[in-house]
Protein backbone atom coordinates (compact mmCIF):
# COMPACT_ATOMS: atom_id res chain seq x y z
CA UNK A 1 0.00 0.00 0.00
CA UNK A 2 1.41 3.24 -0.88
CA UNK A 3 1.35 6.56 0.73
CA UNK A 4 -1.30 7.87 -1.42
CA UNK A 5 -4.12 5.50 -0.74
CA UNK A 6 -6.80 5.36 1.69
CA UNK A 7 -4.93 4.00 4.74
CA UNK A 8 -3.18 7.43 5.42
CA UNK A 9 -6.57 9.83 4.50
CA UNK A 10 -8.34 7.20 7.30
CA UNK A 11 -5.57 7.94 9.65
CA UNK A 12 -5.25 12.01 8.94
CA UNK A 13 -9.08 12.21 9.51
CA UNK A 14 -8.91 11.61 13.03
CA UNK A 15 -9.83 14.40 15.81
CA UNK A 16 -6.35 13.97 17.90
CA UNK A 17 -4.33 13.68 15.38
CA UNK A 18 -5.57 17.18 13.67
CA UNK A 19 -5.58 18.97 17.08
CA UNK A 20 -1.72 17.24 17.56
CA UNK A 21 -0.97 19.03 14.10
CA UNK A 22 -1.53 22.03 15.41
CA UNK A 23 0.15 22.62 18.43
CA UNK A 24 3.25 21.09 16.26
CA UNK A 25 2.50 23.88 13.54
CA UNK A 26 2.19 26.25 16.70
CA UNK A 27 5.26 24.94 18.89
CA UNK A 28 7.43 24.78 15.40
CA UNK A 29 6.11 28.42 14.79
CA UNK A 30 8.47 29.42 18.20
CA UNK A 31 11.48 27.68 17.43
CA UNK A 32 11.57 28.39 13.91
CA UNK A 33 12.34 26.37 10.67
CA UNK A 34 15.30 24.62 11.71
CA UNK A 35 14.10 23.66 15.16
CA UNK A 36 13.43 20.19 16.45
CA UNK A 37 9.71 19.78 15.42
CA UNK A 38 10.81 21.42 11.71
CA UNK A 39 14.48 20.34 11.13
CA UNK A 40 13.88 16.88 8.96
CA UNK A 41 11.61 18.35 6.77
CA UNK A 42 12.89 21.89 6.19
CA UNK A 43 16.75 19.99 5.54
CA UNK A 44 14.75 17.65 3.13
CA UNK A 45 12.49 20.11 1.06
CA UNK A 46 15.79 22.72 0.58
CA UNK A 47 18.07 19.17 -0.45
CA UNK A 48 15.53 18.72 -2.92
CA UNK A 49 15.43 22.60 -4.37
CA UNK A 50 19.20 22.46 -4.43
CA UNK A 51 19.37 19.51 -6.54
CA UNK A 52 17.32 21.21 -9.09
CA UNK A 53 19.74 24.36 -8.15
CA UNK A 54 22.57 22.07 -9.46
CA UNK A 55 20.94 20.37 -12.05
CA UNK A 56 20.01 24.04 -13.48
CA UNK A 57 23.75 25.65 -12.81
CA UNK A 58 25.31 22.31 -14.18
CA UNK A 59 23.69 21.88 -16.94
CA UNK A 60 23.63 25.67 -18.14
CA UNK A 61 26.94 25.08 -18.61
CA UNK A 62 27.41 22.24 -20.56
CA UNK A 63 24.70 22.98 -22.85
CA UNK A 64 26.81 25.27 -25.04
CA UNK A 65 28.82 21.94 -25.92
CA UNK A 66 26.30 19.80 -26.08
CA UNK A 67 23.98 21.71 -28.74
CA UNK A 68 27.42 21.97 -30.87
CA UNK A 69 28.60 18.45 -30.65
CA UNK A 70 25.01 17.13 -31.94
CA UNK A 71 24.92 19.99 -34.19
CA UNK A 72 22.08 21.99 -32.94
CA UNK A 73 22.53 25.27 -32.75
CA UNK A 74 20.00 25.84 -34.28
CA UNK A 75 17.90 24.52 -31.64
CA UNK A 76 19.52 25.74 -28.89
CA UNK A 77 16.70 27.38 -27.40
CA UNK A 78 14.32 24.48 -27.59
CA UNK A 79 16.77 22.43 -25.15
CA UNK A 80 15.89 25.16 -22.33
CA UNK A 81 12.09 25.78 -23.32
CA UNK A 82 11.48 21.91 -23.67
CA UNK A 83 11.64 21.55 -20.19
CA UNK A 84 9.47 24.75 -19.32
CA UNK A 85 6.49 23.04 -21.62
CA UNK A 86 6.21 20.02 -20.35
CA UNK A 87 6.43 21.73 -17.54
CA UNK A 88 3.30 23.40 -17.86
CA UNK A 89 0.92 20.16 -17.95
CA UNK A 90 2.58 18.75 -14.94
CA UNK A 91 2.20 21.58 -12.63
CA UNK A 92 -1.77 21.51 -13.23
CA UNK A 93 -1.69 17.99 -12.65
CA UNK A 94 0.59 18.17 -9.74
CA UNK A 95 -1.52 20.60 -8.22
CA UNK A 96 -4.82 19.11 -8.25
CA UNK A 97 -3.20 15.52 -7.16
CA UNK A 98 -1.42 17.33 -3.93
CA UNK A 99 -5.04 19.47 -3.48
CA UNK A 100 -6.59 16.07 -3.21
CA UNK A 101 -4.43 13.52 -2.12
CA UNK A 102 -1.54 15.40 -0.44
CA UNK A 103 2.01 16.52 -2.01
CA UNK A 104 3.79 13.56 -1.10
CA UNK A 105 3.05 11.07 -4.05
CA UNK A 106 4.06 14.37 -7.22
CA UNK A 107 6.92 14.72 -5.18
CA UNK A 108 8.41 11.54 -5.21
CA UNK A 109 7.04 11.01 -8.99
CA UNK A 110 8.78 14.34 -9.84
CA UNK A 111 12.12 13.56 -8.12
CA UNK A 112 12.01 10.01 -10.13
CA UNK A 113 11.14 11.75 -13.38
CA UNK A 114 13.36 14.05 -12.84
CA UNK A 115 16.72 11.73 -12.35
CA UNK A 116 15.16 9.67 -15.88
CA UNK A 117 15.09 12.91 -18.26
CA UNK A 118 18.38 13.79 -16.65
CA UNK A 119 20.11 10.11 -18.05
CA UNK A 120 18.02 10.66 -21.39
CA UNK A 121 19.39 13.82 -22.37
CA UNK A 122 23.24 12.25 -21.23
CA UNK A 123 22.96 9.48 -23.25
CA UNK A 124 20.94 11.26 -26.82
CA UNK A 125 22.73 10.73 -30.14
CA UNK A 126 20.90 13.43 -31.98
CA UNK A 127 19.70 17.06 -30.75
CA UNK A 128 16.03 15.96 -30.59
CA UNK A 129 16.58 13.21 -28.70
CA UNK A 130 18.62 15.49 -25.90
CA UNK A 131 15.77 18.15 -26.35
CA UNK A 132 12.80 15.00 -25.78
CA UNK A 133 15.04 14.14 -22.55
CA UNK A 134 14.47 17.66 -21.34
CA UNK A 135 10.92 17.17 -22.00
CA UNK A 136 10.88 14.40 -19.55
CA UNK A 137 12.43 16.25 -16.99
CA UNK A 138 10.27 18.87 -17.26
CA UNK A 139 7.15 16.93 -16.32
CA UNK A 140 9.42 15.78 -13.08
CA UNK A 141 10.40 19.51 -12.68
CA UNK A 142 6.65 20.39 -13.07
CA UNK A 143 5.33 17.83 -10.15
CA UNK A 144 8.48 18.79 -8.23
CA UNK A 145 8.03 22.39 -7.78
CA UNK A 146 4.07 22.52 -7.25
CA UNK A 147 4.65 20.14 -4.25
CA UNK A 148 6.90 21.93 -2.55
CA UNK A 149 4.50 24.67 -2.57
CA UNK A 150 1.89 22.98 -1.18
CA UNK A 151 4.16 21.49 1.58
CA UNK A 152 4.69 24.68 2.99
CA UNK A 153 1.59 25.86 2.61
CA UNK A 154 0.39 22.49 4.99
CA UNK A 155 3.41 22.12 7.15
CA UNK A 156 4.75 25.91 8.03
CA UNK A 157 2.64 28.40 9.61
CA UNK A 158 2.28 31.73 8.25
CA UNK A 159 5.18 33.52 10.65
CA UNK A 160 7.66 31.10 9.16
CA UNK A 161 6.86 30.84 5.20
CA UNK A 162 9.19 33.44 4.30
CA UNK A 163 11.97 32.34 5.80
CA UNK A 164 11.63 28.84 4.67
CA UNK A 165 11.42 30.83 1.01
CA UNK A 166 14.56 32.38 1.46
CA UNK A 167 15.86 29.29 2.64
CA UNK A 168 14.82 27.62 -0.88
CA UNK A 169 17.06 31.01 -2.22
CA UNK A 170 19.87 29.79 -0.02
CA UNK A 171 19.77 26.68 -1.29
CA UNK A 172 21.29 27.85 -4.49
CA UNK A 173 24.68 29.27 -3.35
CA UNK A 174 26.82 26.69 -3.22
CA UNK A 175 25.06 24.69 -6.82
CA UNK A 176 25.98 28.81 -8.69
CA UNK A 177 29.54 28.31 -7.20
CA UNK A 178 30.17 24.70 -7.55
CA UNK A 179 27.92 23.67 -10.59
CA UNK A 180 29.55 25.39 -13.14
CA UNK A 181 33.46 24.76 -11.99
CA UNK A 182 32.61 21.17 -11.97
CA UNK A 183 30.26 20.72 -14.77
CA UNK A 184 32.65 23.11 -16.46
CA UNK A 185 35.91 20.44 -15.46
CA UNK A 186 33.47 17.54 -16.28
CA UNK A 187 32.77 18.44 -19.72
CA UNK A 188 36.44 19.90 -20.58
CA UNK A 189 37.84 16.32 -19.22
CA UNK A 190 35.70 13.49 -19.31
CA UNK A 191 32.42 15.12 -21.99
CA UNK A 192 29.11 17.01 -21.71
CA UNK A 193 27.45 13.79 -20.83
CA UNK A 194 28.84 12.67 -17.80
CA UNK A 195 27.03 16.12 -16.19
CA UNK A 196 24.14 14.42 -17.24
CA UNK A 197 24.28 10.95 -16.38
CA UNK A 198 26.14 11.92 -13.12
CA UNK A 199 23.50 14.17 -11.19
CA UNK A 200 20.64 11.55 -10.56
CA UNK A 201 22.82 10.40 -8.55
CA UNK A 202 22.09 13.43 -5.99
CA UNK A 203 18.39 11.76 -6.06
CA UNK A 204 19.17 9.37 -3.00
CA UNK A 205 19.48 12.09 -0.41
CA UNK A 206 16.75 14.54 -1.12
CA UNK A 207 14.52 11.14 -1.58
CA UNK A 208 15.73 9.44 1.64
CA UNK A 209 15.03 12.92 3.69
CA UNK A 210 12.22 14.35 2.70
CA UNK A 211 9.90 11.83 2.01
CA UNK A 212 9.15 10.49 5.52
CA UNK A 213 9.23 13.71 6.80
CA UNK A 214 6.63 15.12 4.69
CA UNK A 215 4.55 11.89 4.95
CA UNK A 216 4.48 12.85 8.93
CA UNK A 217 3.69 16.73 8.34
CA UNK A 218 1.98 17.51 4.99
CA UNK A 219 0.20 13.89 3.99
CA UNK A 220 -3.54 13.58 3.10
CA UNK A 221 -5.74 15.81 1.68
CA UNK A 222 -6.16 19.38 3.00
CA UNK A 223 -9.52 18.25 5.26
CA UNK A 224 -9.30 14.70 5.53
CA UNK A 225 -13.15 14.62 6.76
CA UNK A 226 -13.99 15.86 3.73
CA UNK A 227 -14.88 13.12 1.18
CA UNK A 228 -11.65 13.41 -1.34
CA UNK A 229 -13.14 15.23 -4.49
CA UNK A 230 -12.25 13.24 -8.32
CA UNK A 231 -9.47 15.16 -10.73
CA UNK A 232 -10.78 18.16 -12.61
CA UNK A 233 -10.70 16.50 -16.29
CA UNK A 234 -11.06 19.95 -17.77
CA UNK A 235 -8.35 21.78 -16.25
CA UNK A 236 -6.48 18.56 -17.13
CA UNK A 237 -7.76 19.11 -20.77
CA UNK A 238 -6.22 23.06 -20.19
CA UNK A 239 -2.86 22.03 -19.19
CA UNK A 240 -2.41 19.32 -22.02
CA UNK A 241 -3.95 22.54 -24.33
CA UNK A 242 -1.30 24.97 -23.06
CA UNK A 243 1.78 22.37 -23.12
CA UNK A 244 0.69 21.66 -26.89
CA UNK A 245 -0.13 25.23 -27.59
CA UNK A 246 3.34 26.28 -26.34
CA UNK A 247 4.68 23.76 -28.26
CA UNK A 248 3.27 24.62 -31.48
CA UNK A 249 4.52 28.27 -31.04
CA UNK A 250 7.95 27.06 -30.09
CA UNK A 251 7.93 24.91 -33.80
CA UNK A 252 6.32 28.13 -36.01
CA UNK A 253 9.11 30.27 -34.23
CA UNK A 254 12.08 27.84 -35.11
CA UNK A 255 10.85 27.49 -38.67
CA UNK A 256 10.10 30.68 -39.69
CA UNK A 257 8.90 30.43 -42.90
CA UNK A 258 4.80 30.61 -44.78
CA UNK A 259 4.16 27.24 -43.75
CA UNK A 260 4.88 27.64 -39.98
CA UNK A 261 2.15 29.84 -39.99
CA UNK A 262 -0.65 27.08 -39.73
CA UNK A 263 0.95 26.00 -36.15
CA UNK A 264 1.27 29.26 -34.75
CA UNK A 265 -2.68 30.04 -35.24
CA UNK A 266 -2.49 26.43 -34.14
CA UNK A 267 -0.71 27.00 -30.99
CA UNK A 268 -2.60 30.63 -29.79
CA UNK A 269 -6.24 28.69 -30.70
CA UNK A 270 -5.13 26.40 -28.20
CA UNK A 271 -3.15 28.49 -25.80
CA UNK A 272 -5.82 31.48 -25.29
CA UNK A 273 -8.65 29.50 -23.78
CA UNK A 274 -6.46 27.48 -21.74
CA UNK A 275 -4.62 30.16 -20.28
CA UNK A 276 -7.77 31.95 -19.22
CA UNK A 277 -9.30 28.79 -17.60
CA UNK A 278 -6.05 28.01 -15.80
CA UNK A 279 -4.91 31.47 -14.43
CA UNK A 280 -6.85 33.46 -12.00
CA UNK A 281 -9.28 35.89 -13.34
CA UNK A 282 -7.83 39.31 -14.05
CA UNK A 283 -4.37 37.95 -14.80
CA UNK A 284 -3.99 39.39 -19.01
CA UNK A 285 -5.34 42.93 -17.31
CA UNK A 286 -2.56 42.91 -14.27
CA UNK A 287 -6.05 42.95 -11.36
CA UNK A 288 -5.04 43.92 -8.27
CA UNK A 289 -3.82 41.16 -5.97
CA UNK A 290 -3.87 37.92 -6.93
CA UNK A 291 -3.89 38.13 -10.10
CA UNK A 292 -0.95 40.77 -10.38
CA UNK A 293 0.99 38.02 -8.64
CA UNK A 294 0.54 35.61 -10.68
CA UNK A 295 1.63 37.67 -13.69
CA UNK A 296 4.31 39.56 -11.98
CA UNK A 297 5.77 36.00 -11.53
CA UNK A 298 5.79 35.10 -15.21
CA UNK A 299 7.39 38.37 -16.54
CA UNK A 300 10.10 38.04 -13.92
CA UNK A 301 10.86 34.27 -14.38
CA UNK A 302 10.55 34.72 -18.24
CA UNK A 303 12.66 37.72 -18.89
CA UNK A 304 14.98 36.61 -16.77
CA UNK A 305 15.65 32.94 -17.55
CA UNK A 306 15.10 33.90 -21.73
CA UNK A 307 18.36 36.17 -21.39
CA UNK A 308 20.63 34.00 -18.94
CA UNK A 309 19.80 31.08 -21.16
CA UNK A 310 22.20 32.78 -23.79
CA UNK A 311 24.69 33.77 -21.52
CA UNK A 312 26.67 30.62 -21.76
CA UNK A 313 26.83 30.64 -25.17
CA UNK A 314 27.09 34.64 -26.03
CA UNK A 315 30.47 33.51 -23.52
CA UNK A 316 31.79 31.04 -25.05
CA UNK A 317 30.95 32.03 -28.90
CA UNK A 318 31.88 35.39 -29.21
CA UNK A 319 34.45 36.43 -26.13
CA UNK A 320 35.98 32.52 -26.28
CA UNK A 321 35.40 31.35 -22.56
CA UNK A 322 35.70 27.94 -21.99
CA UNK A 323 32.49 26.17 -20.33
CA UNK A 324 34.14 26.37 -16.91
CA UNK A 325 34.21 30.01 -17.36
CA UNK A 326 31.32 31.44 -19.14
CA UNK A 327 29.72 29.46 -16.49
CA UNK A 328 31.68 31.02 -13.70
CA UNK A 329 30.45 34.42 -14.90
CA UNK A 330 27.03 33.81 -13.47
CA UNK A 331 28.02 32.31 -10.27
CA UNK A 332 27.71 35.41 -8.07
CA UNK A 333 24.19 35.09 -8.99
CA UNK A 334 23.32 32.56 -6.39
CA UNK A 335 24.73 34.33 -3.30
CA UNK A 336 22.66 37.62 -4.52
CA UNK A 337 20.05 35.74 -5.18
CA UNK A 338 19.58 34.24 -1.41
CA UNK A 339 20.55 37.94 -0.17
CA UNK A 340 17.53 38.91 -2.41
CA UNK A 341 15.07 36.67 -0.89
CA UNK A 342 16.83 37.09 2.75
CA UNK A 343 15.77 40.58 2.42
CA UNK A 344 12.57 40.35 1.66
CA UNK A 345 12.18 37.27 4.88
CA UNK A 346 12.60 40.71 7.26
CA UNK A 347 9.87 41.11 9.17
CA UNK A 348 10.38 45.21 9.29
CA UNK A 349 10.41 44.84 5.41
CA UNK A 350 6.66 43.67 5.09
CA UNK A 351 5.24 46.89 4.72
CA UNK A 352 7.62 48.01 2.17
CA UNK A 353 7.07 44.33 0.46
CA UNK A 354 5.84 46.12 -3.08
CA UNK A 355 8.02 48.97 -3.39
CA UNK A 356 10.93 46.33 -3.01
CA UNK A 357 9.44 44.21 -5.47
CA UNK A 358 9.43 47.22 -8.20
CA UNK A 359 13.13 47.92 -7.28
CA UNK A 360 14.21 44.20 -7.88
CA UNK A 361 12.28 44.55 -11.36
CA UNK A 362 14.23 47.82 -12.09
CA UNK A 363 17.26 46.06 -11.28
CA UNK A 364 16.57 42.80 -13.43
CA UNK A 365 15.82 45.01 -16.43
CA UNK A 366 18.74 46.84 -15.79
CA UNK A 367 21.22 43.40 -15.35
CA UNK A 368 19.63 41.97 -18.51
CA UNK A 369 19.89 45.67 -20.93
CA UNK A 370 23.71 45.52 -19.73
CA UNK A 371 24.85 42.27 -20.23
CA UNK A 372 24.89 42.03 -24.19
CA UNK A 373 27.82 45.11 -23.54
CA UNK A 374 30.19 42.28 -23.61
CA UNK A 375 29.85 42.03 -27.11
CA UNK A 376 32.04 44.95 -27.68
CA UNK A 377 35.85 43.55 -27.57
CA UNK A 378 36.77 46.44 -25.71
CA UNK A 379 34.20 45.43 -22.44
CA UNK A 380 35.65 43.06 -19.97
CA UNK A 381 33.69 39.79 -19.22
CA UNK A 382 33.22 40.46 -15.62
CA UNK A 383 30.85 42.97 -16.77
CA UNK A 384 28.63 39.86 -17.17
CA UNK A 385 29.42 38.54 -13.64
CA UNK A 386 28.56 42.04 -12.04
CA UNK A 387 25.34 42.55 -14.28
CA UNK A 388 24.08 39.39 -13.10
CA UNK A 389 24.94 39.43 -9.78
CA UNK A 390 22.61 43.02 -9.10
CA UNK A 391 20.06 40.97 -11.50
CA UNK A 392 19.80 38.07 -9.54
CA UNK A 393 19.53 40.18 -6.36
CA UNK A 394 16.54 41.91 -7.67
CA UNK A 395 15.16 38.30 -8.69
CA UNK A 396 15.88 36.62 -5.39
CA UNK A 397 13.44 39.57 -3.82
CA UNK A 398 10.84 39.42 -6.37
CA UNK A 399 10.39 35.71 -6.81
CA UNK A 400 10.28 34.94 -3.03
CA UNK A 401 7.83 37.63 -2.52
CA UNK A 402 5.52 36.35 -5.02
CA UNK A 403 5.46 33.22 -3.28
CA UNK A 404 4.79 34.94 -0.20
CA UNK A 405 1.93 36.56 -1.31
CA UNK A 406 0.50 33.32 -3.03
CA UNK A 407 0.38 31.87 0.25
CA UNK A 408 -0.66 34.41 2.10
CA UNK A 409 -3.80 34.99 -0.86
CA UNK A 410 -5.16 31.35 -0.82
CA UNK A 411 -7.18 29.38 1.51
CA UNK A 412 -5.38 26.03 2.16
CA UNK A 413 -7.32 24.10 0.25
CA UNK A 414 -6.58 26.20 -2.72
CA UNK A 415 -2.77 26.29 -2.12
CA UNK A 416 -2.29 23.37 -4.68
CA UNK A 417 -4.37 25.33 -7.48
CA UNK A 418 -3.17 28.96 -6.88
CA UNK A 419 0.74 27.38 -6.90
CA UNK A 420 0.13 25.48 -10.30
CA UNK A 421 -1.48 28.85 -11.21
CA UNK A 422 1.87 30.25 -10.50
CA UNK A 423 4.24 28.17 -11.76
CA UNK A 424 2.37 27.90 -15.49
CA UNK A 425 2.52 31.40 -15.49
CA UNK A 426 6.51 31.41 -14.65
CA UNK A 427 6.76 28.16 -16.87
CA UNK A 428 4.60 29.41 -19.87
CA UNK A 429 6.44 32.71 -19.96
CA UNK A 430 9.69 30.80 -19.78
CA UNK A 431 8.95 28.80 -23.06
CA UNK A 432 7.28 31.83 -24.48
CA UNK A 433 9.69 34.28 -24.32
CA UNK A 434 12.47 31.56 -24.69
CA UNK A 435 10.78 30.63 -28.34
CA UNK A 436 10.63 34.34 -28.82
CA UNK A 437 14.27 35.23 -28.05
CA UNK A 438 15.44 31.79 -30.07
CA UNK A 439 13.38 33.13 -33.40
CA UNK A 440 14.93 36.10 -33.16
CA UNK A 441 18.17 34.42 -32.26
CA UNK A 442 17.89 32.55 -35.51
CA UNK A 443 16.78 35.10 -37.83
CA UNK A 444 19.75 37.29 -37.47
CA UNK A 445 22.57 34.74 -37.92
CA UNK A 446 21.96 32.65 -34.56
CA UNK A 447 22.21 29.28 -36.67
CA UNK A 448 25.92 30.13 -37.69
CA UNK A 449 27.15 30.61 -34.08
CA UNK A 450 28.80 27.19 -33.93
CA UNK A 451 30.58 28.10 -37.16
CA UNK A 452 31.93 31.39 -35.63
CA UNK A 453 33.01 29.39 -32.46
CA UNK A 454 35.07 27.27 -34.80
CA UNK A 455 36.55 29.87 -36.57
CA UNK A 456 37.37 32.13 -33.42
CA UNK A 457 39.05 28.74 -32.41
CA UNK A 458 41.08 28.77 -35.20
CA UNK A 459 42.04 32.36 -35.23
CA UNK A 460 40.14 34.10 -37.85
CA UNK A 461 37.05 36.79 -36.63
CA UNK A 462 33.86 36.71 -37.30
CA UNK A 463 30.54 37.25 -34.76
CA UNK A 464 26.81 37.65 -34.97
CA UNK A 465 26.49 39.96 -32.08
CA UNK A 466 22.92 40.92 -33.30
CA UNK A 467 21.69 37.44 -32.71
CA UNK A 468 22.63 38.41 -29.31
CA UNK A 469 21.65 41.71 -28.71
CA UNK A 470 18.10 40.81 -30.48
CA UNK A 471 17.70 38.18 -27.51
CA UNK A 472 18.58 40.53 -24.55
CA UNK A 473 17.48 43.79 -25.28
CA UNK A 474 13.11 42.94 -25.65
CA UNK A 475 13.70 41.08 -22.67
CA UNK A 476 14.61 44.00 -20.80
CA UNK A 477 12.02 45.97 -21.67
CA UNK A 478 9.87 42.79 -20.51
CA UNK A 479 11.47 43.00 -17.32
CA UNK A 480 10.41 47.16 -16.95
CA UNK A 481 6.62 45.96 -17.43
CA UNK A 482 7.49 43.84 -14.67
CA UNK A 483 8.04 46.58 -12.46
CA UNK A 484 4.56 48.40 -12.99
CA UNK A 485 2.81 44.94 -12.31
CA UNK A 486 5.04 44.82 -9.16
CA UNK A 487 2.76 48.16 -8.09
CA UNK A 488 -0.39 45.91 -8.28
CA UNK A 489 0.18 43.23 -5.99
CA UNK A 490 -1.63 44.21 -3.04
CA UNK A 491 -5.19 44.31 -2.22
CA UNK A 492 -6.60 47.51 -2.21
Amino acid sequence: MTALEPRDAEVSARPEDIDDLHGTMVAGAVEGVLGRTYRALSIGIVSVVFLIAFEATAVGTAMPVAARELHGIPLYAFAFSAYFTTSLFAMVLSGQWADRRGPLGPLAAGISAFGLGLLLSGTASTMWMFIAGRAVQGLGGGLVIVALYVVVSRAYPEPLRPAIMAGFAASWVIPSVVGPLVSGSVTEHLGWRWVFVGIPVLVVFPLALALPAIRRMASGPADPAAPVEPFDRRRVVLALGISLGAALLQYAGQERNWFSLLPLVAGVALLVPAVRGLLPRGTGRAARGLPSVVLLRGVAAGSFIAAESFVPLMLVTQRGLSPTMAGLSLAAGGGTWALGSFLQSRPRLEPHRERLMVAGMVLVAAAIAAAPAVLIDGVPVWTVAAAWAVGCLGMGTVTASTSVLLLKLSAPHEAGANSAALQISDGLSNALLLAAGGAAFGALGGGAVGAVHEAVEAGSSGSHPGAFAVVFLPMAGVALVGAWVATRVRER
